[in-house]
């Protein structure tokens, strides 16, 4: 099938062909016009402290620990924890949440581990264009890290 189009001033023709796979397969010729934007995107993450959260013995059942995360580049509008065994391997959980940094990347991510142990753990900042991951090894101790 054919046809051909004149919507401006240059001629615009399409062809269709059947193919032997049973797809068929659409053929455009002539000039066409598309816009581009180019954004700058997450550009670095960097996990600066990491800082182990003192509780009472009542409240010892989970490690707390805080992760403070910098980023370059554009802010992001959401955070991802991955935690997985001390190579790195086998994933324990993801943790994702949605932040809201108005000024500069500058955020304290806080996670708790159900126990002691050491931990790898993926930090990813993310927005609707890129995402940019930081990655550290954790050893969680009880009470202490």
């Amino acid at each position: 099938t054919e046809a051909s189009s004149n919507s401006d001033s240059s001629a615009t023709v399409e062809t269709m062909e059947d193919n032997p796979d049973g797809g068929c397969h659409i053929y455009r010729y002539g000039y066409y016009r598309a816009g581009i934007s180019i954004v700058e995107g997450i550009l670095e993450v960097n996990i600066i402290q990491m800082t182990s959260i003192q509780m009472t013995e009542s409240q010892a059942e989970n490690s707390l620990v805080d992760f403070v995360v910098t980023c370059q580049g554009s802010l992001p509008t959401d955070v991802c924890t991955a935690v997985s065994d001390p190579t790195c391997q086998v994933s324990q959980g993801v943790v994702c949440d949605p932040i809201a940094i108005t000024d500069q990347c500058l955020l304290t991510i806080r996670r708790a581990f159900d126990e002691p142990g050491t931990y790898c753990i993926n930090i990813t900042l993310g927005d609707d264009t890129s995402q940019a991951l930081a990655s550290a090894l954790i050893s969680v101790n009880g009470g202490e890290s």
